[in-house]
């Protein structure tokens, strides 16, 4: 008996693994951040938040980081190898439309935690460790704080299109019409996202600060980006 693993669909099925345990580790803690210890962290006392951000925060925030890493690194060799194997018309298809979109929303996520949350959050966790120390409080704790919370709500946010986006691609096909506009669809699909996105780095928490908000405005990203493929195409 021949060794399934040990053929293209095999190999092909090895990043697929790894892409949702991956996937599994990184929206996993996305969501503990979010939905667990920032509540907490806004009860609790400072000598609790403090002991926290030095002793569990980087802990987490590896298997965080390291899990959008490989997410985003094994979807990337999916994505590619879909095109070769199938040739790049497949992309011109209803899978094509969702998982382009909802790549497109997975690589700023894993973008915001490695450039903007990850960055921030050295710079928080060095200040806590430097008053602990003795030592005076990094004055840029408070702003990056502040930009990293607001590029976390905002993953959550595109985590729930993304996921929608994702299951669609496989579970919710559709007919494409002979005169599609494919381009339409993602360049509207992209000013949508590119305009969060551009509030992640430079905005504000706003709405996202409840996480009833956050919940609520991912439901309509969702619905918004729905309505853009079906009725645009």
């Amino acid at each position: 008996m021949n060794n399934p693993l040990f053929t293209p669909d095999g190999i092909f099925h090895i990043f697929r693994w790894i892409h949702f345990l991956a996937g599994v580790t990184w929206i996993g803690h996305l969501y503990y951040f979010n939905f667990c210890q920032t509540p907490f962290f806004a009860e609790t006392d400072a000598s609790t938040k403090s002991a926290a951000i030095r002793g569990l925060v980087p802990k987490a925030l590896w298997w965080f980081r390291w899990g959008a890493f490989f997410t985003f690194f094994s979807g990337l060799i999916m994505l590619g190898w879909e095109g070769h194997r199938m040739g790049f018309g497949v992309y011109a298809t209803a899978w094509g439309v969702w998982i382009l979109i909802g790549s497109a929303l997975g690589s700023l996520m894993a973008a915001n935690v490695w450039f903007i949350i990850w960055p921030k959050q050295k710079i928080i966790i060095g200040s806590a460790n430097a008053v602990a120390a003795g030592q005076p409080a990094d004055p840029r704790a408070a702003n990056a704080g502040v930009r990293a919370s607001v590029a976390s709500r905002t993953n959550v946010l595109f985590s729930i299109p993304m996921l929608f986006l994702m299951g669609a691609s496989r579970h919710l096909p559709f007919e494409i019409p002979e005169n599609a506009n494919f381009m339409g669809v993602l360049v509207a699909s992209l000013i949508v996202i590119g305009l969060i996105q551009l509030n992640a780095m430079f905005g504000k928490v706003g709405p996202m600060k409840s996480i009833p908000g956050v919940i609520h405005l991912g439901l309509v990203l969702t619905a918004v980006l729905y309505a853009v493929v079906i009725w645009v195409i």
